[in-house]
């Protein structure tokens, strides 16, 4: 696919990233479930490739335990609408992408590279659902908020 566009989410296999805290200000999460912690506590390595063929575009998510977590804790596909998860992924990279600019500031090793997540281009109801649980999983995991609501389940 010579058009493919890669929307990359590339999160190093760092077991003691929880503990650090990326900024000087910690986020209270509530109500992390013993099945998030089971999630949060997998070492090895989950890989995640999500593409969309008719619009080109993929995301591509290493992260232990974010495919059991996706699995056994987040909504189910079809509980969100597609227009839910554009107008709050749009929010998430928007600071994301920040964070990344602002390494002296955030964790650079939560924070490794920009996400190419663009309004108005449909990525697809798969695309949006894997990246809107990535962000509600991340944000619950290292304790960040990327916006101003809370990370629920």
């Amino acid at each position: 696919m010579n058009k493919t566009r890669l929307v990359v989410i590339l999160i190093s296999l760092i077991t003691f990233v929880a503990s650090c805290g990326s900024s000087k200000e910690a986020v209270v999460i509530p109500d992390i479930t013993d099945a998030e912690k089971e999630a949060f506590d997998q070492v090895e390595g989950d890989t995640i490739n999500i593409a969309n063929e008719e619009s080109g575009y993929q995301i591509i998510i290493i992260e232990p335990g974010f495919n059991v977590w996706l699995r056994s804790v987040a909504k189910p596909e079809g509980y969100y609408s597609q227009s839910f998860m554009e107008n709050r992924n749009l929010l998430m990279v928007m600071e994301w992408n920040r964070r990344v600019l602002q390494s002296n500031r955030f964790d650079p090793k939560l924070y490794e590279l920009q996400i190419d997540y663009q309004q108005g281009i449909d990525y697809g109801y798969e695309v949006n659902f894997k990246l809107y649980n990535y962000f509600i999983y991340f944000q619950r995991k290292y304790r960040q908020k990327l916006g101003p609501f809370l990370p629920r389940i």
